[in-house]
C-alpha cells in the first residue's frame, strides 16, 4: 500500500526555512542579516543570533566585518552601501584588502613614507644657503632638484629658515 507524499514528508522531514525574524529595533541589511547600534556598540545579527560586535567608533572592525560578510556571501556590496551610506568604491577597496590579507589587513600598521627624505644634510645646507642669499622658494627648489612643496614643508617644520623679509615701504601715503 502506497502511503503517499504526506507520510514521506513526515518520515523524511520537511525542509525548514529560516524566517527573517529579527529583534525589535534593528536595521535589516537583508532578510538574513541585521545591525543594531545601542549604547555605543554595534551588533550584527544573523537571524536572531548576534554574530559580531564592535564599538561605534571602531572603523577598522566595521570595514573588516562588512568585507567578511560580502566575501562569504552573507550580504551584497550594494546592501552595505544602502544600509550604511558608504561609497561603493570604499566597500570595494576594503573587500580587496580582506581578500588579499584577511582580517589582519585591517589591524596591522602600515609603514609611513616621509617626504623629509629628499632633504639630506648636504641638500638641506645648500637650500638654507640659497634661502639666505635671498632666493625664492621656487628658485631654491629648482636649484636643488626638489619640489617647492618640500621646501615649504621644511620651513614649516623648522628644518629651514627664511631670512627676515625686508618690509616694503607703504605706497598709500
Amino acid at each position: 500500500m502506497d502511503r503517499g507524499w504526506v507520510c514521506d514528508l513526515l518520515t523524511e522531514g520537511m525542509p525548514q526555512m529560516q524566517l527573517p525574524i529579527f529583534p525589535a529595533g534593528v536595521t535589516e541589511i537583508n532578510n538574513r542579516v541585521a545591525v543594531e547600534a545601542k549604547e555605543g556598540q554595534v551588533c550584527y545579527v544573523y537571524g536572531h543570533l548576534p554574530v559580531f560586535q564592535h564599538e561605534e567608533t571602531d572603523v577598522k572592525s566595521f570595514r573588516m566585518f562588512t568585507s567578511q560578510m560580502i566575501v562569504t556571501g552573507g550580504v551584497k556590496p550594494k546592501e552595505i552601501v544602502e544600509t550604511f551610506g558608504v561609497p561603493m568604491v570604499t566597500v570595494k577597496r576594503y573587500v580587496k584588502v580582506y581578500r588579499q590579507q584577511g582580517a589582519k589587513g585591517f589591524y596591522e600598521s602600515k609603514p609611513r613614507h616621509s617626504s623629509a627624505s629628499k632633504l639630506k644634510s648636504e641638500t638641506l645646507a645648500r637650500a638654507q644657503q640659497l634661502l639666505g642669499e635671498g632666493r625664492s622658494v621656487p628658485e631654491v627648489a629648482e636649484e636643488i632638484d626638489v619640489l617647492a612643496n618640500t621646501i615649504h614643508k621644511a620651513i614649516r617644520g623648522g628644518r629651514l629658515r627664511r631670512p627676515p623679509s625686508q618690509k616694503k615701504p607703504n605706497r598709500r601715503q
